[in-house]
């Protein structure tokens, strides 16, 4: 805008008279660069996933997903930044800090695991970068401005099946969970839960995503002759310790979490899978959903549309997550470009209040409600009980 209007300055002072052609050519020029500097410039997003590594069976879906977007959010154009962070959360750390500081995104998607997602939400809230969490997660209070997490909350999904032991009359449960933040996660829960439903849980077992055998975890709960064991894994490398307790010959009941809820995780666990119980997302079983669940129509219409893409049965919660992201992105890009245009500072501030306020949102799990006291964004209308049925999920 100087540099236009230096150039009619220098135009009018070697004429003496405002000529109206002189006046309609700095009009003209003064209204063009008005009018670009007016029209909206598109929102970068940056992704970082799990594609590779023990997270890959959640990223790869999640990936498909980013793929299948719409070119717009808000009615604006949009571009993507995908990164891999090979489930590392180290490189999920260098991701996100260039994403944020070198490409200066509007957003962070991702990533696909826990450990991940809080390396990406230490740097979202450094930066001051919304985050879309694709794990289950609870950030920091400092981070939890800026910091939101898609998944079904650890809480939500174990009173589901909490409240099916309970049902069964399961006195005491062996716990066999990741020996990182995810498994620690369902650990505190579990224990504080089931306390309140007389569950005892012991013992409690722990192993890597890239153990190979969990004999000796599996052979210490066995010995415990617990009525029931849990699995808190997430991706393939949940399948090993149920693989583990069937060949031992164990008789009770199975209990996974949402992180197995994938058609990978039934190929590598096999037959062993038969019987597992497990919380999951909406969108793994849409068609058997009561047409009054005010998520069906949308988990369905992304279930067929998903399957054209990538084959029949190859939908999953991680995949739904994703879209998710894009439709929560959707409406929050729409109200904050009213205020401010992308790329800058004021409207990430501006997306992190209208994310905030995300309300009676039809997603691919349910419906999606923020609240300033949770950042997570499914409640008990997000998730159903399934139990594994001739390597199917049923709905009991």
């Amino acid at each position: 805008m100087a540099a236009n209007r230096f150039t009619c300055s220098v135009a009018f002072s070697r004429s003496r008279r405002f000529t109206l052609s002189a006046l309609s050519l700095c009009v003209a020029v003064l209204g063009a660069a008005t009018q670009a500097h007016a029209q909206p410039t598109g929102v970068t997003i940056g992704v970082t996933l799990s594609s590779t590594g023990p997270g890959a069976s959640l990223g790869i879906p999640e990936k498909q997903a980013i793929g299948m977007l719409p070119p717009t959010l808000g009615g604006l154009p949009a571009r993507y930044i995908v990164l891999d962070d090979a489930t590392d959360p180290t490189t999920a750390t260098k991701n996100a800090r260039r994403l944020a500081t070198e490409d200066k995104v509007d957003a962070i998607i991702g990533s696909s695991t826990t450990p991940a997602c809080l390396a990406v939400a230490a740097v979202a809230a450094d930066t001051r970068t919304p985050q879309l969490g694709l794990c289950p997660f609870v950030p920091s209070a400092t981070q939890m401005r800026y910091v939101f997490s898609l998944p079904q909350s650890v809480a939500v999904m174990a009173d589901a099946v909490l409240d099916d032991m309970k049902a069964h009359k399961v006195k005491t449960l062996g716990f066999i969970g990741f020996s990182d933040s995810y498994g620690e996660a369902w650990l505190k829960d579990i224990q504080a839960r089931a306390a309140a439903r007389q569950i005892q849980v012991a013992p409690v077992e722990r192993y890597a995503r890239n153990d190979q055998s969990v004999t000796a975890q599996v052979l210490k709960v066995m010995s415990a002759n617990v009525d029931a064991v849990i699995i808190a894994a997430s991706g393939t490398p949940g399948a090993l310790p149920m693989s583990t307790l069937r060949e031992r010959g164990y008789k009770g009941r199975i209990y996974q979490t949402h992180g197995v809820a994938n058609n990978d995780f039934l190929r590598v666990a096999g037959k062993s899978a038969e019987g597992a119980i497990l919380p999951v997302g909406n969108i793994l079983v849409a068609e058997q959903l009561p047409a009054s669940h005010p998520g069906k129509a949308v988990a369905v219409d992304f279930a067929k549309r998903y399957e054209a893409q990538y084959g029949a049965g190859s939908r999953n919660l991680f995949a739904g997550y994703a879209y998710d992201a894009y439709l929560v992105l959707d409406r929050a890009v729409a109200v904050a470009a009213k205020q401010t245009p992308p790329g800058t500072q004021a409207f990430r501030d501006a997306l992190v209040n209208a994310i905030g306020q995300t309300r009676g949102l039809a997603a691919t799990h349910g419906m999606i409600n923020v609240s300033a006291q949770d950042h997570s964004a499914y409640g008990e209308d997000g998730r159903v009980l399934v139990t594994v049925k001739g390597g199917k999920w049923t709905i009991d």
